[in-house]
């Protein structure tokens, strides 16, 4: 089969219930990325046997990388980004999954507009063995601003491709809300970001008020406003845009408690 030249990284923590589905996707694409990085970030249970056998099932086409310790996702997607060999990267969560499309359509968009450093795209939620819709395409593109990107988070990391060699990394160490940051100091640089209007990848858990990291919703807020202190200290957004974002951050922090204390999360 054809490839395109595409790193893949999925950062592993845990995951041995679900990190099958997720490979699986990579390898049901009908363009293959030509490098996929599995990074286990310190996992404690069965999920480094599970990624041998992955590695077995597909010889020679997944690099494993170990870490000792569990430092979170983005020093995991970073160790996979510092040995990346190709001229783009997509991410991939342990616990989501992508369209069999998703490469061929996003990698083709990329390839055709190199001024673009950072591409993302819709996702879908899928409950237990509900089928995905169709995506499109030929999806609609909209370009992302910077203010749009620090008031709202227009795609997750499972949607992201970036070209390998922009300027900036995932905050070492970083356990919330770290991908916003990211795809804000690309904006910020003034690099173009573009969002495709298809729901490419799927995800198989709320974003906010489930399990896991995304259930610590404090820790999340927390995060994203010092997310927006680092830009202000970094003068990339002055003082009065800093308020307005923590006061709409703190809002929206407040409904979501509410709708989980409701019933309505979670």
């Amino acid at each position: 089969m054809k490839t395109a030249p595409v790193s893949v990284i999925v950062p592993c923590f845990r995951c041995a219930s679900t990190i099958a589905r997720a490979v699986e996707s990579i390898f049901a694409q009908t363009l293959l990325p030509s490098q996929v990085i599995l990074v286990d970030d310190g996992s404690d249970d069965d999920t480094p046997a599970a990624l041998r056998q992955l590695e077995r099932k597909h010889p020679g086409q997944i690099t494993l990388v170990p870490l000792q310790a569990n430092s979170g996702a983005a020093s995991a997607r970073n160790a996979g980004w510092a040995i990346a060999t190709q001229p783009f990267v997509a991410f991939l969560d342990a616990d989501d999954s992508w369209h069999p499309e998703k490469l061929r359509i996003q990698y083709e968009y990329m390839k055709a507009h190199p001024d673009v450093a950072a591409c993302g795209h819709g996702r879908m939620l899928l409950r237990d063995d509900a089928t995905a819709c169709a995506p499109a395409m030929d999806p609609a593109v909209t370009r992302i601003s910077a203010t749009g990107l620090l008031f709202s988070n227009a795609f997750s990391t499972p949607t992201v491709m970036v070209r390998r060699d922009i300027p900036f990394r995932f905050a070492e160490g970083q356990r919330y809300v770290e991908d916003a940051f990211l795809w804000q100091q690309i904006a910020l640089a003034g690099l173009a970001v573009v969002r495709l209007e298809s729901e490419l990848a799927c995800i198989h858990k709320p974003p906010f008020g489930s399990a896991g990291l995304s259930s610590r919703l404090w820790g999340m807020e927390r995060a994203e406003l010092g997310n927006f202190l680092a830009h202000y200290r970094a003068r990339k957004i002055g003082l009065v845009l800093l308020l307005a974002l923590m006061v709409f951050s703190l809002a929206k922090y407040a409904r979501r408690l509410l709708l989980r204390s409701t019933g309505h999360i979670g």
